[in-house]
């Protein structure tokens, strides 16, 4: 999802003020959750995910079942707020004017089996949204296999000038793009479905290679388009597709609107360079709903005035599905060296915690806005044959006077005891970074690494940059 300037829909959040963020969350989601119960109707149509076909096995799956007016499941997702990612381009990129944020007003599910993407207008003529991505960031075919990556979706109902600025999308970004923002459109981006201005056309795209211009035509990409058949984009679900398929010789990426094939790109289409640097990699699933920007330029512009607030993209589901060279997508187990700097934040799953840049050495990022119960998955941490014995972490805190907690690490579940752990306290700030070590029970082989964070206060006590093991 380009606009017409050559940056991407990037996403992340500014630090909000470290002693109101839970307790500005909570309110701010009671008052979300009665304006939600008020404007959400229930959809015409839900169904659940259908089972893999033979010769398929999945890889993700979220039918986005729950209580009305809940959130996502944050195991699995991740709500990206604010206006861009911090360090990255300015409003995700693409001139876009909305805020994006995590409260149930613009993100939710709605009892009936959906998720709920919804712009709203404030009084000052301020909008806000919501965009979410999986925390997976590895899908990718096989080799000799394919993907298939497939949502059923209706996008807001809403059309002519009422829908102008409208911006819905479902698309998927190359993971090297986490951690950088300025490597776009190199690393690979692939928009299954695009519509806006509530117009009846699908449009899907793969950009790549170097923008202006460039082997891909940026910053167009190499897209096509079609129309919703029996009822309009706007009036009902419908079914958008991308298969990636690495089992002929000509790689190829193909993109599907209710099962028909509408557009392909096909790896000889451009040199093996861009081919490679924008697919030799996972990729990561983004659910958004913008407002203005680059696309709706291209097609009359907006929002303005006459633009109506509170029209939801409906999400019925989210799957991936693997088929052929083994039926799975390389496993993780082992891809990561215990030994080296394990950046906190390439977490494979994290419950409660979020993103920011960090001031620390080396730049790049840190997780923040850690308290008790929260925690950070680092799948397939490989550490050999011979016993690690020791821990340490670079952790920062501004926890005020009295607030503190533990750090623990856990191998395999977050059930179980953990084999070592440190406590931290206030270091003199939240970019005030010390590295800790403990020691641990001695651990051999492959194993998934969970950090988790205890407390006996509600408060953030922690920020955590980078951790490592030694013998």
């Amino acid at each position: 999802m380009s606009d017409t300037s050559g940056t991407p829909r990037s996403f992340r959040p500014l630090r909000r003020p470290r002693p109101l963020r839970r307790a500005l969350l909570a309110v701010v989601g009671t008052l979300g959750l009665t304006a939600a119960a008020v404007t959400a109707a229930v959809p015409s149509a839900s169904a659940a995910a259908p089972p893999p076909p033979s010769g398929w096995s999945q890889l993700f799956v979220d039918d986005f079942n729950g209580a009305a007016g809940s959130g996502i499941n944050t195991a699995d997702w991740r709500y990206a707020t604010g206006r861009g990612y911090p360090g990255g381009p300015a409003n995700w990129g693409t001139g876009e004017i909305e805020t994006m944020t995590s409260n149930p007003e613009n993100v939710f599910l709605d009892g009936n089996g959906n998720l709920r993407i919804t712009p709203r207008r404030d009084a000052s003529g301020n909008w806000t949204s919501g965009r979410v991505e999986t925390n997976r960031a590895d899908f990718q075919p096989p080799a000799g296999g394919t993907l298939r990556v497939e949502s059923r979706i209706q996008v807001p109902n809403v059309t002519g000038a009422a829908a102008k600025g409208y911006w819905p999308a479902f698309w998927m970004l190359g993971a090297p793009y986490r951690g950088n923002y300025w490597n776009w459109p190199s690393v690979g981006e692939l928009d299954i479905m695009e519509n806006t201005q509530g117009n009846n056309t699908v449009f899907a795209t793969m950009h790549c290679g170097t923008a202006p211009g460039g082997p891909c035509d940026e910053n167009s990409g190499i897209g096509g388009s079609t129309t919703c058949q029996g009822t309009t984009c706007q009036a009902g679900f419908h079914t958008y597709r991308l298969e990636w398929d690495r089992s002929s010789s000509v790689e190829q990426i193909r993109f599907y609107l209710d099962g028909n094939n509408f557009h392909t790109v096909r790896e000889n289409q451009v040199d093996a360079t861009t081919w490679r640097n924008a697919t030799d990699h996972g990729f990561f699933v983004i659910l958004n709903v913008a407002m203005g920007g680059g696309f709706p330029d291209a097609f009359g512009g907006g929002p303005d005035g006459g633009t109506q607030p509170g029209h939801s993209m409906l999400v019925d589901y989210v799957q991936v599905l693997s088929s052929g060279g083994g039926g799975t997508t390389p496993p993780p187990a082992g891809n990561r060296d215990a030994y080296g700097t394990l950046q906190a934040e390439s977490f494979d799953a994290q419950s409660g915690t979020m993103t920011e840049t960090t001031s620390d050495s080396g730049g790049g990022q840190n997780v923040g806005a850690l308290a008790g119960g929260d925690w950070l998955q680092y799948k397939g941490v490989d550490f050999g044959s011979s016993a690690a014995r020791q821990f340490s972490a670079r952790v920062a805190s501004g926890a005020p006077a009295g607030v503190s907690g533990l750090v623990e690490v856990r191998l395999d579940s977050r059930g179980n005891a953990p084999i070592g752990s440190f406590a931290v306290g206030n270091t003199g700030g939240w970019q005030s970074w010390r590295t800790i070590p403990a020691n641990i029970t001695s651990v051999t082989g492959t194993h998934d690494v969970y950090l988790t964070f205890t407390s006996g206060q509600p408060q953030d006590f922690v920020n955590v940059n980078w951790f490592t093991f030694s013998r």
